[in-house]
């Protein structure tokens, strides 16, 4: 099922649970909001990317239900991904000899700006992408 926006302000929240089929789901409700705001293929794929990273973070990382927003915004789209643990996420230097621990560069890279936020139940990590 694809999703359709009319409103190209709306905002999309799914539930995701700590396993993998999560990090797909999310591509796909990122890949039919920006198809349904009308945003650049080459921004889709971009923010599907970072979205894979900052949901896998919270299936590795985090603890409790994990939930995402897709937010758009005047420029592009913001994402963000809640998890109940109030650890923030590192931003590591590579490091050339370990296939792990170049999520956060990626985010990083792809995106205009990346944060944390905590609140009582945990902590959002959000970016936001750009046309």
């Amino acid at each position: 099922m694809r999703l359709v926006l009319n409103d190209p302000l709306a905002e999309v929240r799914v539930t995701l649970t700590a396993e993998g089929g999560s990090c797909a789901r999310a591509r796909r409700v990122v890949r039919d909001a920006c198809a349904s705001w009308g945003l650049p293929e080459d921004l889709a794929d971009d923010a599907q990317l970072v979205v894979t990273e900052l949901v896998s973070n919270g299936i590795d990382h985090g603890e409790g239900t994990i939930t995402l927003t897709v937010r758009r915004t005047a420029a592009g789209m913001l994402l963000e991904v809640h998890d109940e643990s109030p650890e923030q996420p590192v931003l590591r230097p590579v490091d050339p000899g370990s296939a792990r621990g170049r999520g956060m560069q990626l985010v990083q890279a792809l995106s205009v700006g990346w944060g944390t936020t905590p609140d009582d139940g945990g902590k959002v990590v959000w970016a936001q992408l750009v046309r």
